[in-house]
């Protein structure tokens, strides 16, 4: 074999072992480590976004539900369009959430997928009938615990779900209103991160969110991803960690993989482990 074609084959190979590399789809865990300094105590929380009724280890989803339990959380929070409005079965959702509602304290709230199904309020009564608790506005605050300091969660409807932005920050603003906010270390549930300056304005010391899918397509390193809904191109909020003033915000880039049309490179599906220290 002469020098030009040995030099061909490498780059076929090398090409080959990259592309495989890019659309690697399986489950990986990501950390972080966010301080309270409102309480003593140590929160874990498992964070699970962009589901989509995607398949993880067939329709018991062993797969995921192995890697929550490996985690061993506090409490799991889904963070909407954990049901896909397309074309994937919501049972794929459905026996995620059962499974780990018997083992957990689970809190959800809604996606814009959910609500462009138009039945917002079966989909809410099924994710109650799996056991987990819905948090739409109406009884956001979710005390771990009675003690002085311990994070307390808000969870609200993704914001299709309303007239306007401005109908869903008020909503907010009408519920934090109603207790002592800074006593507590306050996490926000909730889909879109494209507006975190107005969570970072209600105060929300933690605000944990998907939606945007990690960019779709990413160069790790270089670019954090190339287009996610709300956001459009060169996306700011993709995935990752991100301070505004005192907020922190955490965006998930969701476990969406066989329900996307276009496929996820260098973007690896990701469960979300949040410990509040």
């Amino acid at each position: 074999m002469n020098k030009k074609l040995t030099a061909i084959v490498l780059v076929i190979i090398l090409a080959l072992g990259l592309s495989v590399f890019a659309i690697d789809s399986r489950l990986k865990t990501v950390y972080y480590e966010i301080e309270n300094q409102k309480s003593d105590e140590h929160l874990r929380i498992a964070l699970i976004t962009d589901l989509h009724s995607c398949t993880y280890g067939g329709t018991d989803q062993s797969d995921l539900l192995e890697d929550v339990r490996a985690q061993n959380p506090d409490m799991v929070l889904f963070g909407g369009d954990i049901f896909d409005s397309r074309r994937m079965p919501p049972e794929n959702a459905v026996s995620a959430m059962k499974a780990l509602a018997k083992e957990y304290k689970c809190y959800y709230v809604t996606g814009n997928h959910e609500v462009r199904l138009g039945n917002l309020d079966e989909i809410k009564n099924t994710v109650r009938e799996c056991g987990v608790t819905v948090l739409d506005g109406q009884s956001t605050k979710m005390a771990i615990s009675m003690v002085s300091g311990t994070p307390d969660i808000y969870g609200f409807d993704d914001k299709n779900a309303y007239e306007s932005l401005d109908e869903q920050l008020s909503h907010i603003k009408q519920t934090t209103e109603n207790y002592h906010f800074e006593e507590s270390f306050n996490v926000l549930l909730i889909h879109r991160p494209e507006h975190i300056e107005h969570y970072a304005e209600l105060g929300f010391d933690l605000v944990l969110c998907g939606h945007a899918h990690g960019g779709q397509w990413r160069i790790p390193g270089v670019l954090n991803g190339v287009y996610a809904p709300g956001q459009g191109l060169f996306p700011k909020y993709a995935g990752g960690l991100y301070e505004i003033g005192e907020t922190t915000m955490i965006v998930s880039r969701g476990l969406a993989k066989e329900s996307n049309i276009i496929p996820r490179i260098f973007n690896r599906p990701e469960l979300v482990i949040v410990d509040i220290v």
